[in-house]
Formats: structure tokens, C-alpha cells, sequence
């Protein structure tokens, strides 16, 4: 059951020679492989520790905000979170 659960809600570490900031607009990514910028329009949804792995997106907005995040904006970060995966940027586990 742990397993489908992770998977259902997987957490994020950087990659090896990454490195995120916080901006006005979300979060900017700098990657060593490249090097290339990468960004992520989360506004205030986000921040650089939410890539230490501790928590699934779902747990961190709930931890941070007050109520449900809009859906709109989730599924954008999700889309964004899966591409950095696929690039190498970012880690799922």
C-alpha cells in the first residue's frame, strides 16, 4: 500500500549539480548539465525546501496554505514537476 502511495504522491530532490532560488514569478532552476536555466511559474505555492523530499506536493500545500490550492494552478506544477523529472533536473522519489 506504501508503494502505490508514493507513487500516487511522490516527493522531489534535486539533481546532482542543480541548484533553485526563489523569484517573484516561483522558483528558477540552475542545472550544471548544460548549463541551463529552467523555470517554474508556482508563484508563492513553492519553495526551494520543498525539494529536501520531506513531503508530495499535496502535503506541502496542505502544510502551507490555508485550504486546497487552486486546481488550475496544481495541475500546471505538476505538468512542470514531471518535465524537470524527465530532463533530469529534479529527482522523484
Amino acid at each position: 500500500m506504501k508503494i502505490i502511495n508514493r507513487l500516487e504522491n511522490p516527493r522531489y530532490i534535486l539533481s546532482s549539480g542543480t541548484q533553485v532560488r526563489e523569484e517573484d514569478f516561483g522558483l528558477l532552476f540552475y542545472t550544471m548539465k548544460g548549463p541551463r536555466l529552467y523555470f517554474l511559474s508556482s508563484g508563492s505555492l513553492l519553495a526551494p525546501s520543498f525539494f529536501e523530499g520531506k513531503r508530495s506536493l499535496e502535503q506541502w500545500i496542505q502544510m502551507n496554505r490555508k485550504g486546497p490550492a487552486p486546481e488550475n494552478p496544481m495541475k500546471k506544477i505538476r505538468k512542470v514537476l514531471a518535465q524537470l523529472t524527465e530532463k533530469g533536473v529534479i529527482i522523484e522519489c
